[in-house]
């Protein structure tokens, strides 16, 4: 559900739900009936759609994920894996026109669960879950080649380069902000800023404003030498995504079998997701980390009330983008700074007749669920930033070429710089006389 307005947000939520309870043989509302002659304006998201072709498209993602996980981690097979990217490009990019997507689900979802009067249809819930359930059970397959955001960027990578690490992970870390950010607003019902801001739904509606048509085809420009910028450095989903392939329970591997310490693999990941043989860490090495981690444990209160207090700081900001608290603070200057010009929303709050006093309380308190709740939201991104620096502490050995389960998408690059075939056989110029006679 991509709503560009708080109010087509809200015109879509209600057809959704809408619909939702219909599937049920329950309707809640009556639908309204105009006999005045008022058309509706058209809207540029694609209209809610029968129960039956909502439920064909958890069908068809539910199949894409199967697919891809059959192609990765059975098959390993890139070129199978790019069929399938541009399959589900046509899909649910251009026909379906990015609608439903499950990174912008998760902000109906949030909503949802702080709003009870917010009705949050099936099919939403499902194409929230069904990868994130994918990649508790078979790694970031979605990413693979199902996810139309990552499907357009896959398909221009076409001289993708390595960056320094460190430069890749500081970038990552935008992902966090922006996902914790997104969820606060949209839970606090400030609107869906995922949906807002998608960089590549006004190609595949084609339409869109030109600041967001320039904001895509930048991304698709620098993800012809950077791959998937979007996915790596923005991407909220991404980030539960990670989380949970952390978890899976069978992840792609770089060999099929024993590593054979051949390196021809080191650069073929373009997303930094290959970790490279390391030795066990020395005594003073282990030490050294032992008294950075107890250090930084003791440090972790401090960085999560810097966090809060920093969160707390930045709520009138954001409070701001909330309509209501808006409306508020233009009533309020256009009352006490002569000359100050009216804008449409107070012109039509005045033509209302409701009373300023109800719309500043109203505003305040909004104003107090977003001072708790940007708080909370700085300290958890303190907590992530705390955990990664003890996460750095530790340095363990690596006896062969592995995947990082959080930041591999399963895009099957590295299958095809492998010699080791699936069942453990090596090409005879890939074995040194000594692995021969041994037969490793």
């Amino acid at each position: 559900m991509r709503p560009s307005t708080p109010h087509r947000l809200l015109a879509w939520a209600t057809a959704a739900a809408a619909m939702a309870q219909h599937a049920f043989g329950e309707m809640r509302f009556p639908q309204p009936d105009f006999e005045s002659g008022y058309t509706p304006p058209a809207t540029p998201s694609p209209p809610p759609r029968a129960w039956a072709w909502e439920t064909l498209d958890v069908a068809a993602l539910g199949l894409a994920l199967l697919l891809a996980a059959w192609l990765v981690l059975r098959r390993r097979s890139r070129t199978g894996v790019i069929l399938l990217t541009a399959a589900c490009l046509a899909y649910f990019g251009f026909y379906r026109k990015g609608c439903v997507c499950p990174i912008g689900s998760l902000q109906n979802v949030a909503l949802g669960l702080i709003d009870p009067n917010f009705a949050v249809p099936v099919t939403v819930v499902a194409f929230f879950a069904m990868p994130l359930l994918a990649a508790l059970l078979f790694g970031r397959v979605f990413c693979a080649g199902v996810c139309p955001l990552g499907a357009i960027q896959d398909l221009v990578a076409v001289h993708p380069i390595q960056i320094p690490s460190p430069l890749s992970e500081a970038l990552g870390a935008l992902r966090h902000v922006y996902l914790v950010g997104s969820i606060l607003l949209a839970s606090l019902g400030a609107g869906f800023f995922i949906c807002r801001y998608d960089p590549f739904v006004a190609f595949f509606r084609l339409d869109g404003k030109l600041p967001m048509l320039l904001f895509g085809a930048g991304l698709l420009l620098v993800g012809v030498f950077v791959a998937r910028p979007y996915c790596r450095f923005l991407c909220p989903y991404g980030v539960l995504l990670g989380w949970l392939s952390r978890l899976s329970w069978h992840h792609a591997s770089v060999t099929p079998a024993q590593c054979i310490q051949c390196r021809l693999c080191e650069r073929s990941c373009p997303f930094d997701a290959i970790r490279f043989p390391a030795p066990p860490p020395s005594r003073a090495s282990l030490e050294r980390g032992r008294r950075a981690f107890l250090f930084l444990l003791v440090l972790l209160p401090v960085l999560i009330g810097a966090g809060a207090w920093l969160g707390f700081a930045s709520s009138p900001a954001l409070g701001g983008l909330h309509h209501t608290v808006a409306l508020s603070r233009q009533i309020l200057m256009e009352g006490a700074v002569p000359g100050t010009p009216s804008t449409q929303a107070s012109d039509a709050f005045r033509a209302s007749g409701r009373a300023v006093a109800a719309l500043h309380e109203e505003a305040a308190a909004i104003g107090h669920r977003f001072a708790v709740g940007s708080a909370l939201a700085g300290a958890f991104l303190a907590l992530l930033f705390g955990l990664k620096l003890l996460a750095l502490t530790r340095r363990p050995g690596r006896a062969d070429y592995e995947t990082d389960r959080a930041l591999c998408l399963s895009c099957a690059r590295c299958f095809r710089f492998c010699p080791v075939r699936p069942g453990g056989e090596v090409p005879p110029e890939f074995l040194t006389p000594e692995k021969q006679t041994h037969g490793r």
